[in-house]
């Protein structure tokens, strides 16, 4: 079976590979970003892609908008999704699309290599295969209020928000630095379904969504 991978992480890379290679099967490719994955399969397209979901630039849903485009234009390559975290914009999209060959694992339940490996092969012989920690998050979010999907850090960082404060405001409230408020707004636009546009409209359609909930 030949594998391509996509994961930010030089450490967790190159273990895939190793453990991987060590099950039999070949890694043709092993890359860092969302654009290099795109570009080595649309030169080589594998047998089945494992992708991190948060990869560069911006570290939020690059991995999952990868493996939509993937299945949209090479629907024989088959995708896992190793993460994290459960990104349920991007995630509900690609688990409802009419073809199987997809898989979504949250890598701090993996405990088990054999498990992980009969999944990634499950995946690529046409199966669905979803950690049911997946599956349940996925059902709440949809019943409930997108504002409570936040964690209480994330609320709080969109209460000062609702309050005008820039990044650099919230940091010194909080008492964090900006690249950690900076996650925390890139998680809420995520959560709150809010879509990639201009940051500062974006930020205002946050505040809504708060304001009336």
């Amino acid at each position: 079976m030949r594998v391509m991978i996509a994961e930010d992480s030089v450490l967790l890379r190159e273990g895939l590979v190793r453990l991987l290679e060590a099950s039999g099967m070949t890694v043709v490719a092993a890359v860092a970003s969302a654009d290099a994955l795109l570009a080595a399969v649309a030169e080589d397209q594998p047998d089945i892609v494992v992708a991190d979901v948060r990869m560069p630039p911006t570290f939020t849903d690059e991995g999952l908008r990868a493996a939509l485009t993937l299945r949209q234009k090479w629907p024989s390559v088959a995708v896992l999704v190793l993460s994290q975290y459960v990104e349920e914009r991007y995630a509900t999209e690609l688990l409802s699309r009419p073809d199987s060959r997809v898989g979504y694992l949250l890598k701090d339940r993996v405990a088990d290599v054999a498990e992980f490996v009969d999944a990634l092969r499950r995946v690529a012989d046409g199966a669905t295969v979803l950690d049911p920690e997946v599956v349940s998050q996925l059902l709440v979010r949809h019943r409930s209020d997108p504002i409570e999907r936040l964690t209480p850090r994330e609320t709080q960082v969109l209460s000062l928000m609702a309050e005008g404060r820039s990044n650099a405001g919230i940091a010194a409230a909080l008492v964090v630095s900006e690249s950690a408020v900076a996650k925390h707004v890139n998680s809420i636009f995520t959560k709150l379904d809010i879509a990639m546009e201009d940051n500062d409209h974006r930020r205002v359609l946050a505040v809504l969504r708060f304001l009336k909930s």
